[in-house]
């Protein structure tokens, strides 16, 4: 089974001021111009940088899910998630740091694999990771490879030999496991 970054929780979270730790932000907006821009302006006020982002529609009509990744302490980041639930255009805000959720990231990465013996290494950690060869030239294979934040880098690591010509990386999509959502809310 792949791995799945289950996160477990406590009940109550205790926010605690200057411990400074990644934070994973869910939203559900509406599709509108200017959201973005709002949220972004929001956060940066606050003097923090969003590290990941990934915006998509949903399964409803005009409805986006947003996932953010901020680093800062729990009482900042607990001030931004109340002044986020207070814009016009935001349906839901969760911080899915401390509860458990599954997270995925996507990454497409051009190696070089200018010999056959690279190929065949390359094919194999591809495999090794689950991952997929999506583009073929004489000189490079394009990968696309899906997963936690630890194993795109693991894979990253692996491959750096044989030199990366070029990467794209999506940021974080998230969701909160349902196993134990009637003590989550």
């Amino acid at each position: 089974m792949e791995d799945l970054n289950l996160v477990k929780a406590p009940l109550y979270r205790e926010t605690k001021k200057g411990i400074v730790r990644k934070h994973l932000i869910s939203l559900t907006v509406r599709n509108e111009l200017g959201v973005l821009a709002r949220i972004a302006t929001l956060i940066a006020g606050k003097g923090y940088n969003i590290e990941s982002l990934s915006v998509g529609e949903t399964h409803e009509k005009g409805i986006s899910r947003m996932t953010l990744e901020v680093i800062g302490d729990d009482v900042v980041i607990d001030q931004v998630v109340k002044q986020l639930r207070k814009l016009i255009d935001t349906l839901k805000v969760k911080d899915l740091t401390d509860i458990p959720h599954v997270e995925r990231e996507l990454m497409l990465v051009k190696v070089h694999t200018a010999t056959p013996r690279a190929r065949d290494e390359v094919l194999r950690l591809v495999e090794i990771f689950r991952g997929k060869v999506v583009d073929v030239s004489p000189e490079t294979y394009t990968v696309e490879i899906t997963g936690s934040e630890d194993k795109l880098n693991a894979f990253l690591e692996l491959i750096k030999p044989f030199g990366i010509k070029e990467m794209a990386r999506t940021g974080k999509i998230a969701l909160k496991r349902e196993l134990n959502a009637q003590e989550e809310e």
